[in-house]
């Protein structure tokens, strides 16, 4: 602190005798525009000693002043770097305690080398911690002597951006390498998986047309080299083929997801195949892939029953519906779509079943509770419309498959006619009530007739939704619109408590 004095005292006087119109006692000098000279060559500027620190402040995020043995005389701070602050404590102390392990051999080094001046020296990077390691930032120190006794001023520069720069560039170059020997991986599989598939297998890009890949199956199956395959027009394999027509009725074949395919013949050997083609988008580019398969009709198996289910699902006159648990349609087939007046199947996937349900999310819960639990229902009548077409009454039966992990539920509809007699056939006691109703007239008024056919009509819909809902009596009463507490009046009303319990027991 003494040299820092000295030299604004000296600063002060240089700026008095300048103002005497006397020079200063140095060597050489600056002219201003008016005549007078700042500072001698070598000379601290003439600079009023209240600014000299904001200037060093300004110039570098960090001012130390050290003794030649490396005690702290003064630190002067960035109002910009208010972390810095913690290095305040260090004054009338030894710099070494507040730099990490490998700093302070550093710094003794440096600072060896800047007192005997025997070469011109470079900045040095420190790493400040305090005893306990609780804070660490890296700092490039430049080391400048301000008086004749060994002081020296450190100007230092916060590396902490440039430290997290460094971080940022290092992760990323790890990620890059990371994804490369994942990309590697993934494309071994790929060639183990093409080289080791017994079927033939062609990826084809829908934009040219070109095969971007093959496998040894698939060069083998159309009798041409591998590398010629490559970068080939893959409708020139086959006979009579324009070059985008193939292309075109594979991509759209892959969009209508219907599971078709194409058959055409085989350029060189003239051998009838069929193409299963799945289109999927790669990198923003689309591309086909198409799968193989010969046509030998001696071979074929009669007994295929994927196949034979396949053709009954897009063939059967029954409309078929799967879809989850929630409801949601996962594939319907045309039998479906006629029923419902709808023109493609793309405007049902991912619809709700319910919305095409008489009586909504009531039947299809009704369904998907008594399938789930006894693994399938037989019969179930209700009716089903589309968005524009009537109501039509159908019957449905319901399946639990187990798809892997999920569950789905196969809904086979019937178009019927007259649903409400297939019901009054399976209940023998409503016949009877019926009967009885009959035999009324003679013998009772309209209005008694009206009366008992009312209560008859009614324990008929009770009897029947609590049988629909295997004695749910709170589905029963959502399905017919009543309250719990009123279901279970009416079913005391018409004795069918009694009859419940006696059929349990």
């Amino acid at each position: 602190m003494r040299t820092i004095k000295d030299t604004q005292q000296r600063t002060a006087k240089n700026a008095r005798e300048l103002s005497d119109g006397q020079e200063p006692k140095s060597g050489a000098s600056s002219m201003t525009s008016r005549g007078t000279k700042y500072w001698d060559s070598g000379a601290i500027p003439l600079i009023a000693p209240e600014m000299l620190g904001d200037i060093i402040t300004e110039v570098a995020d960090l001012g130390i002043v050290i003794s030649d043995t490396g005690m702290v005389l003064s630190v002067l701070v960035s109002a910009e770097n208010t972390s810095f602050r913690v290095l305040k404590k260090l004054e009338q102390k030894d710099i070494r305690t507040a730099l990490t392990i490998e700093s302070v051999s550093k710094f003794d080094a440096r600072l060896t080398e800047f007192l005997d001046g025997t070469a011109k020296l470079h900045s040095i990077e420190l790493n400040h911690a305090d005893e306990t390691g609780r804070w660490e930032f890296p700092v490039r120190y430049s080391f400048h002597r301000i008086g004749p006794d060994g002081v020296v001023l450190l100007l230092g520069r916060d590396l902490r951006p440039v430290a997290e720069m460094q971080q940022q560039l290092v992760k990323a170059q790890l990620a890059l390498e990371r994804d490369y020997e994942t990309q590697r991986e993934y494309d071994t599989r790929f060639r183990v998986l093409m080289e080791s598939t017994a079927e033939a297998i062609v990826f084809v890009s829908t934009e040219t047309g070109e095969i971007n890949e093959a496998n040894p199956a698939a060069a083998a199956l159309l009798e041409r080299r591998r590398e010629e395959l490559i970068g080939s027009q893959f409708s020139q394999c086959f006979e009579g083929r324009k070059r985008g027509d193939l292309v075109d009725q594979l991509a759209n074949q892959a969009i209508s997801d219907q599971n078709s395919t194409s058959q055409t013949q085989i350029q060189v050997s003239g051998q009838t195949v069929e193409i299963m083609p799945t289109l999927f988008r790669a990198a923003g580019e689309r591309v086909l892939l198409c799968r193989i398969l010969p046509m030998d009709k001696d071979n074929t198996a009669a007994d295929d029953l994927a196949r034979n289910l396949q053709g009954l699902y897009a063939k059967g006159p029954e409309a078929m519906v799967f879809a989850a648990a929630n409801g949601q349609v996962l594939a319907a087939n045309d039998a479906f779509l006629d029923l419902i007046d709808v023109a493609h199947d793309i405007n049902v996937r991912g619809r709700n079943l319910a919305d095409y349900l008489q009586r909504g999310s009531i039947d299809l819960k009704v369904m998907v509770e008594n399938a789930a639990r006894s693994g399938r229902m037989r019969i179930y009548a209700t009716k089903i419309a589309g968005e524009y077409g009537s109501p039509r009454a159908v019957e449905v039966s319901i399946t639990k498959i187990e798809a892997g992990a999920h569950t789905v539920f196969g809904f086979v509809l019937r178009d019927v006619n007259h649903a409400d007699s297939s019901r009054a056939a399976s209940n023998p006691t409503s016949d009877e009530s019926m009967r009885s109703v009959v035999e009324l007239v003679g013998s009772a008024t309209l209005k008694d007739i009206v009366a008992e056919t009312t209560n008859v009509v009614e324990k008929m819909c009770i009897e029947t939704a609590v049988e629909l809902t295997m004695n749910n009596r709170v589905a029963a009463a959502e399905m017919l619109g009543l309250s719990r507490q009123s279901l279970y009046v009416k079913l005391r009303k018409f004795d069918l408590l009694s009859r419940e319990t006696e059929d349990d027991s």
